[in-house]
């Protein structure tokens, strides 16, 4: 079969990528429309009045009061006083080192690349709308820096992410795990595209207006990251070369090899791998075995609804780095719905808004009763009438009025303009529509109440009982923080492999040490292994639903000064007083808590981090001491050796016991035959 051009393969590409984003796009676009109406709902300011409701109410007042927004919030900031963490744990139990080491650079990579934004915008989309969604992303450390090929993981967000992100319609997991392929679509002006991609979107071909997407807008243009998943099985030969060193290539790497070979007259996949292999036999690489294995990876492309924008490759990591949020999710015939905090609660907003705007309404045509005059009765006091409020008058005057007979007619007016009565509806509509939002939001009033002369017990159910209301939208993120930890150990395993490089790692407590990667070390056999070696990495990950640190500081430093009245001990007394001072927060205590680290490390209270071991040991070996890992590979040799002598003594021992048992039965048997002889 000849081999398809790089043309032919995109245009392939690009129309199988047209034909799923329309599928998904048109899947789902109903449920994303509604997300984005219950964030503009909450969020901007007369949002509440679009639609029929404003026209019908378009030359009278339209008053928000806006409770749905407060709810909101008051998830948010639940959410944002109890961040969820990612814990990186062994699956055997035995590598705990790797998975602390492990923790300190997803802590450094959250630093570095400002994670927070990312999580707490895709938190309050969720929250609000339903559905929201970050990314992770591999980029050079130093960009600017042509000779510097390390990178590093950056956690970025995505805003409007439900009009924004598209996962593929066949994948039905929360966090999109099981997902084939996804796009990213965001917007660029006319002259920021022209200036990035040098054409000018004017010049597509008019059949792009057949998609179910309007790629091309009269302001600008809608540009698509279309991340596609390969599950591939591939052909993995391994070779020894004549220094007896083993090397594996696969056929996809092999075909590169070939290409570079032959050039551009490459027939077909075969001739560049047979190229590849005739030149590796001619460097005397002899192929020994090959194997079937299967790989799944990510290609990434950029593209408009013409044309395929840029390839850009295999990305690191063998997932889709797009970590999908849902406030509440479930699937209804068959389609994916999501939504927050915010519609169910629309319609009574709507009502109670309606209602507070008619009551506005009829306050502001008639506020106070008025009195009805003849003209002839304040003809030239007009003014005075008019200002008798403003001015505050200490009386007003009327003229007199002379009746048909001659008399004159009482003064004062003919009759009143009675001020409106509210309709007992509106009174009862008001209240049921607040009552009704309450229900709805979760928000009860008298729970958040602090009552006097209750139990600490108390006051911990009803807090239990309000953080329940929130705890959905905990749950869920916690699946999606558990989804961006598995991802970025996939990228970090393939990216953070460099032996002896030097890398940032931030501890719980917010403290800055270094880790070296694939740091070569001694195990206890005398071997040679690589310590921190991220490449080997087998670890699960969990999520961690709780307090922030410092909120858990608090909480521990509070426990602490309790139990100091009951230490009896002076060490503990020493210990618990220690610990206290290690964590307490304040203006300039840093080396405070710094110092007393030190002290519950040299008193072995605390695991040293490697920083603090490496410290350690220099200045043991400064004193003349001997390396702690040297004495401790010293003492499992001696360990090793006692338990085989101890095994070989056991042994011996077994074999004389036996010996001793058979003399015994043969001397019980001889007895036993000389008795029955005699």
């Amino acid at each position: 079969m000849a081999r398809k051009t790089k043309a032919e393969v995109y245009a392939s590409v690009l129309a199988q990528a047209r034909a799923e984003f329309d599928a998904t796009q048109m899947a789902n676009r109903e449920e994303r429309r509604q997300c984005v109406a219950d964030r503009r709902f909450y969020s901007i300011v007369g949002a509440q009045w679009e639609g029929d409701l404003a026209e019908q109410f378009e030359k009278r007042p339209k008053l928000e009061n806006n409770k749905v927004h407060q709810a909101v919030m008051r998830v948010i900031n639940e959410y944002r006083n109890n961040r969820i963490s990612v814990d990186f744990v062994a699956r055997d139990g035995r590598d705990s080192a790797l998975a602390d080491v492990c923790d300190g650079l997803y802590r450094a990579d959250e630093q570095d690349s400002a994670a927070e934004e990312a999580y707490d915008n895709a938190f309050e989309e969720a929250a609000g709308g339903g559905f929201g969604a970050f990314r992770l992303r591999a980029d050079y450390e130093d960009e600017y820096d042509d000779e510097n090929e390390r990178q590093r993981i950056r956690i970025e967000p995505i805003y409007d992410a439900d009009t924004s992100v598209y996962f593929d319609v066949n994948a039905k997991r929360a966090d999109k795990a099981d997902a084939k392929h996804c796009f990213v679509v965001y917007f660029m002006a006319r002259d920021a595209y022209k200036a990035e991609w040098g054409d000018d979107p004017a010049s597509w071909p008019k059949d792009i207006n057949t998609s179910y997407f309007d790629w091309n807008t009269p302001d600008g243009v809608y540009i698509a990251e279309y991340y596609k998943v390969e599950e591939v099985r591939e052909n993995v030969r391994t070779f020894v070369d004549p220094e007896g060193q083993t090397v594996k290539y696969t056929d996809d790497e092999l075909d590169d090899m070939g290409e570079k070979i032959i050039g551009d007259d490459v027939e077909s996949d075969q001739s560049a791998i047979d190229a590849a292999l005739a030149d590796l036999a001619g460097k005397g690489v002899i192929e020994v075995k090959a194997r079937k294995i299967k790989r799944r990876k990510v290609r990434k492309y950029i593209l408009n609804g013409a044309r395929i924008l840029e390839d850009c490759g295999h990305i690191a990591g063998k997932n889709i780095p797009i970590i999908p949020v849902y406030g509440k999710r479930w699937f209804v015939d068959n389609i994916e719905r999501c939504m927050g905090i915010v519609r169910l609660a629309k319609d009574a907003q709507r009502i109670y808004n309606m209602m507070i705007s008619l009551l506005a309404d009829i306050a502001a045509i008639s506020p106070t009763r008025k009195p009805i005059f003849a003209s002839e009765q304040i003809a030239g006091l007009q003014q005075e009438w008019s200002e008798a409020n403003i001015k505050n008058l200490p009386f007003l005057r009327v003229n007199s009025m002379i009746q048909p007979d001659g008399s004159m007619a009482p003064a004062g007016p003919v009759g009143y303009i009675e001020a409106p009565d509210i309709p007992q509806a509106l009174a009862a509509l008001i209240t049921q529509c607040g009552a009704d939002m309450n229900e709805i939001l979760g928000m009860n009033q008298g729970a958040e109440q602090v009552v006097s002369n209750i139990s600490g017990k108390a006051v911990e159910m009803i807090q239990q009982r309000l953080d329940m209301q929130s705890f959905i939208y905990m749950s869920n993120f916690a699946k999606s923080m558990r989804r961006c930890g598995e991802i970025w150990l996939s990228m970090a395993k393939e990216i953070y492999v460099e032996e002896g490089r030097a890398m940032k790692s931030v501890g719980e407590r917010g403290d800055i040490s270094s880790v070296e990667l694939a740091k070569p070390v001694l195990d206890e056999t005398g071997k040679e292994v690589l310590k921190n070696d991220l490449g080997a990495a087998d670890l699960d990950v969990v999520s961690d639903v709780g307090p922030s640190f410092t909120s858990r500081r608090d909480a521990m430093v509070r426990a602490l000064s309790g139990l100091l009245p009951m230490a009896q001990d002076p060490q503990d007394a020493k210990v618990l007083t220690a610990l206290i001072l290690m964590n307490v927060e304040g203006e300039g205590l840093g080396d405070v808590n710094n110092y007393y680290r030190k002290q519950l490390v040299g008193m072995g209270v605390i695991e040293p981090n490697e920083e603090e071991r490496a410290q350690m040991e220099a200045a043991a070996q400064e004193q003349g001491q001997p390396d702690p890992n040297a004495v401790y590979l010293a003492a499992a040799a001696e360990k090793e050796q006692a338990l085989a002598d101890k095994a070989q003594a056991d042994t011996a021992k077994s074999i004389a016991d036996a010996e001793k048992t058979r003399a015994e039965t043969a001397e019980i048997m001889a007895a036993l035959g000389t008795q029955l002889g005699a």
